[in-house]
């Protein structure tokens, strides 16, 4: 009888072991999900310490809140930001080693970042060795990504921002002009492209300088300029401390003269405009983003950005460009099923996305973009200075290309 007994209650015990056993691997089951999403690491190199630290935390602000809004997982892939600084212009030598870093150790299937020109140039041989994708968050030199042919860009090229403003020039009423630019190779090609556009609707060209890429004191280049006689003074600057300086400067040499003066949209950043004040009044500029634009993905950008900053805060376009790399990012790995590679460059030849600058392309011949540029002036309204959209010129591509 014991032993019959025994042998019932080891039963028993082994049966609600194993109902035990069922009951959690349900539990896990329900609570895990099928699969773990695959490790999908975006390594970016940005400007975060030095003279244009700002710059870099702008992008990366960008592309963060962009996570914040959809979320860290697309077609089955963890999206994970690794972030390195290159310091800056002038650190070409970093910038490589960074790009190799976050490829071999990091294993970064994708680099967004290169601030600045050098930067991505030097970076070109690593990308296309590794096959691995860089998309290019600001540098703006045309021949960027003719050098490989894993490049592609989310900001503009320079021709496309002044060679349009040239032309737009001389249709509303601007026939001669002095340049005064920053000496490498941005500025040589904003020079260039403005005398393009400029002389091809009919301006002529008085004079122009080429300023060192961190001046401060502009008097001489504003003085040499006011002596030409001029309609217009067209200009363009690196940003920042740089941008702020030169327009002070501009704002009380030019007061007065009937001078006009034009800069890229960059130089009148609109984070920038509280510390450039009344020199901002009636300056016309052109870009690729303006903050009061009216479509649906500016709205939703300006909202998730005044929610997690406050309501005063406004975006500049560095921050638009750091959000619309994550965007390639996501609606690309959406098209591969989250390949990177050749598959993802083959992807995004062609691809349009939704941008808070209106919709953008990328050319499937040159891998660069496609988008509207924005010709403004600055005005000032209860006492603050802004930028008011005057022209929309409509899916401009590189005229250099």
């Amino acid at each position: 009888m014991n032993t019959q007994r025994t042998g019932k209650l080891a039963l028993h015990r082994r049966a609600l072991l194993a109902s035990s056993v069922i009951a959690l691997a349900a539990w896990v089951s329900a609570t895990i999900p099928a699969h773990a999403a695959d490790k999908l690491v975006v390594g970016t190199i940005l400007p975060l310490s030095g003279a244009f630290a700002d710059q870099g935390s702008h992008y990366e602000t960008g592309m963060r809140l962009y996570q914040q809004v959809h979320g860290s997982q697309v077609a089955g892939r963890d999206i994970q930001i690794v972030t390195r600084d290159d310091q800056g212009p002038g650190s070409g030598d970093l910038a490589r080693r960074l790009t190799q870093e976050l490829i071999a150790r990091d294993k970064a299937e994708i680099i967004a970042g290169y601030s600045f020109t050098p930067n991505a140039m030097v970076a070109a041989n690593v990308l296309s060795q590794a096959k691995t994708p860089g998309i290019v968050i600001n540098a703006m030199t045309s021949v960027i990504t003719e050098k490989s042919p894993y490049f592609t860009r989310v900001s503009a090229t320079m021709p496309m921002v002044t060679y349009t403003l040239g032309k737009w020039a001389t249709e509303n009423g601007i026939k001669s002009a002095y340049l005064i630019v920053s000496d490498y190779a941005p500025g040589i090609d904003a020079e260039t492209w403005f005398i393009n556009g400029f002389e091809a609707g009919g301006g002529k060209i008085l004079g122009k300088d080429r300023t060192p890429l961190t001046a401060m004191e502009y008097g001489p280049y504003l003085q040499r300029a006011i002596e030409a006689k001029p309609d217009a003074v067209f200009a363009f600057n690196p940003g920042g401390d740089v941008s702020i300086a030169f327009m002070k400067q501009a704002g009380v040499r030019l007061d007065g003269t009937g001078i006009k003066l034009m800069v890229t949209g960059d130089v009148v950043d609109d984070n920038l405009l509280g510390a450039m004040g009344t020199a901002v009044k009636d300056v016309i500029s052109a870009w690729h983003y303006q903050a009061d634009l009216d479509n649906a993905a500016n709205q939703a950008f300006i909202q998730a950005f005044k929610a997690k900053y406050g309501a005063k805060a406004v975006p500049s376009y560095r921050v638009v460009q750091g959000y619309d790399a994550m965007e390639m990012i996501y609606r690309t790995l959406e098209k591969t099923k989250g390949k990177t590679g050749d598959a993802f460059m083959e992807a995004v030849k062609g691809s349009e996305f939704s941008s808070p600058r209106g919709t953008f392309s990328i050319d499937p011949q040159t891998r660069d973009i496609i988008e509207n540029i924005y010709i403004r002036r600055g005005v000032l309204a209860a006492g603050a200075a802004m930028n008011k959209r005057i022209a929309t010129i409509q899916a401009v591509k590189d005229p250099s290309k």
